[in-house]
């Protein structure tokens, strides 16, 4: 397999040699990945909903669930936004605005003034652990309705 860009390309697979014409595997494959899309676009609109009830986002819960689980150490920035799949300036702009209502705390490094790290503050963890129970339950009613199990553990 070869990259070019952003694109990956099988340099073994028939369908190279004729442009537009996809494998019964590749198509199976796209379904697979619409699929997917669709049910990750339903599930993150039905947390987005339920969390508002809390004064959060699925991605500002998804944060402090990371801080959460950090303890009192916090995450360095870069590696907050690997576990949340944010880039790095959606992070800084959603950190920015738990700071300001009161929910995280950005500090340098003393070691190493490039690093910033990110720690959940008290109000940020007592409304993590309040709104915890609403997204659970949001995870178990909408994964029933999708094909989790396919996505997470390969099975049909």
């Amino acid at each position: 397999m070869t990259v070019k860009g952003d694109v990956a390309h099988d340099t073994d697979s028939p369908a190279t040699s004729s442009p537009g014409a996809d494998s019964h595997a590749d198509e199976v494959l796209a379904a697979q990945w619409h699929q997917l899309m669709r049910d990750y676009t339903r599930m993150s609109c039905a947390l987005d909903r339920a969390l508002s009830a809390h004064d959060l986002t699925s991605s500002e819960f998804e944060v402090l669930e990371q801080l959460a689980r950090a303890g009192a150490d916090g995450l360095r920035m870069a590696d907050l936004a690997e576990r949340v799949h944010l880039s790095q300036s959606a992070l800084s702009r959603l950190v920015a605005r738990l700071e300001r209502d009161g929910l995280a705390a950005r500090s340098m490094c003393a070691n190493d003034r490039r690093s910033v790290f990110t720690t959940i503050t008290e109000e940020g963890g007592r409304r993590y652990l309040v709104a915890r129970p609403t997204q659970r339950a949001v995870l178990r009613a909408e994964s029933a309705g999708c094909r989790v199990g396919e996505y997470l553990c390969g099975e049909e």
